[in-house]
């Protein structure tokens, strides 16, 4: 018996938490949306769409945006992980 693949929406609960999570670190930094992007190499808009947590986001892009934060990854993961509601 072969089980499904389940598809992940990308504005699901653990992507909202995720672009919440990259947020708070953000602003407590006191770096833009903008300079941010930037600096993980991406659009602004695309990532605006990641903090929303409109867009599901790969691994590399996770790495990208804490390693501009200047956290480890987990760090990202774990306060995703955190976050109320």
């Amino acid at each position: 018996m072969t089980r499904a693949l389940r598809a992940v929406d990308p504005r699901g609960e653990s992507y909202i938490k995720l672009g919440r999570a990259i947020r708070a670190l953000r602003a407590e930094r006191g770096i833009s949306q903008e300079e941010l992007a930037a600096r993980s190499g991406m659009d602004r808009s695309y990532f605006s769409s990641i903090e929303r947590g409109e867009r599901g986001v790969s691994l590399g892009k996770v790495l990208d945006v804490a390693e501009a934060l200047g956290v480890p990854a987990s760090e990202l993961i774990r306060r995703a992980e955190e976050a109320a509601g």
